[in-house]
């Protein structure tokens, strides 16, 4: 039986989804199932995105960044999760976060930290990137340069007012996607620590 793990987004213009299709990716590279979960409406119903994620081993949350922070859909998602909050339904799950703006700053920290926090009213555990920044000049950072940004809490991306096709570059892409095998592994040995030792079961 493979690990679960749910992503969790939401997208205003495509970007945004273009890591989260990353993620995914990633965690099928780590031989584990991806469960993609858009957010398209602060209106829609959200009870069917709790009880994946209450079903999943882990959870990544994503979001553009706007005005500093996170999309105002996905702020009322993470209201929604108040449901999960009270019964304590995600204490202990692993969660990781991405965000995307189009400046190489726009305050994405603040937008990861908003991330950081709904997975610890959660009491969930929270995975960082784990990918050094890059070890050259700022000069010499280029669309191929992986965590080229230097997030260390999640992925931070850059996208410019352009297609979801060309942009955010293929860097940053990259780091999306070692974010989702980290997670993925992550939660393997997560469960994996969780069940009795034979010796308990017998």
């Amino acid at each position: 039986m493979t690990t679960k793990v749910a992503i969790v987004y939401h997208s205003g213009y495509g970007h945004t989804a273009v890591l989260a299709d990353k993620v995914a990716e990633g965690v099928r590279d780590a031989g584990q199932t991806p469960v993609l979960l858009q957010i398209e409406s602060a209106a829609q119903d959200f009870k069917p995105f709790l009880d994946a994620i209450t079903e999943a081993d882990a959870v990544v949350f994503g979001a553009p960044t706007y005005m500093g922070d996170v999309s105002g859909v996905f702020k009322v998602f993470a209201d929604a999760t108040s449901a999960a909050f009270f019964t304590g339904a995600w204490k202990d799950k692993l969660a990781a976060g991405f965000t995307n703006s189009h400046s190489f700053s726009g305050d994405k920290g603040h937008a990861l930290a908003s991330l950081t926090i709904l997975a610890a009213q959660h009491g969930m555990n929270w995975i960082n990137l784990g990918v050094a920044p890059p070890a050259v000049t700022a000069a010499e950072r280029g669309p191929e340069t992986v965590n080229r940004v230097g997030s260390f809490v999640g992925v931070a991306a850059q996208s410019d007012n352009a297609s979801p096709e060309i942009t955010p570059p293929a860097g940053d892409r990259e780091t999306a996607r070692l974010l989702g095998v980290r997670v993925a592994e992550a939660a393997v040995r997560w469960t994996r620590g969780a069940q009795p030792a034979l010796s308990d079961a017998a």
